[in-house]
């Protein structure tokens, strides 16, 4: 049975930084492109930083561009995101997704609130 959670969420003041664990079980994590996802209230979910199976290929979107790091060890079947200078707009629930071909699997999300 596959699980994804995610770990690390929390109340951060603006300028402040936090890091995600997402922690893959139930499926060879090596195999699968990781990523971060948010949806913040009455947004629609999106993506946040992309990494390939080696690691070897980032991607990220351009409001998070400079200020967060993904990162992954498979040895560890465990992605990344390394959020900082975080701002109030980053507010959301963050997600991890497995993808593979056609299969994709979620985790139950983690809340991230910036706020003074």
């Amino acid at each position: 049975q596959v699980h994804l959670v995610e770990s690390g969420g929390g109340l951060v003041q603006p300028g402040g930084s936090l890091r995600l664990s997402c922690t893959g079980s139930g499926f060879t994590f090596s195999d699968w492109l990781m990523s971060w996802h948010r949806q913040a209230p009455g947004k629609e979910r999106e993506v946040v930083a992309v990494i390939t199976n080696t690691g070897s290929t980032l991607n990220y979107a351009a409001s998070v561009k400079g200020r967060f790091t993904i990162s992954r060890d498979n040895d560890k079947n465990t992605v990344y995101l390394q959020m900082n200078d975080l701002k109030p707009d980053d507010t959301a629930v963050y997600y991890c997704k497995a993808l593979r071909g056609l299969s994709t699997y979620w985790g139950q999300g983690t809340q991230v609130t910036v706020s003074s």
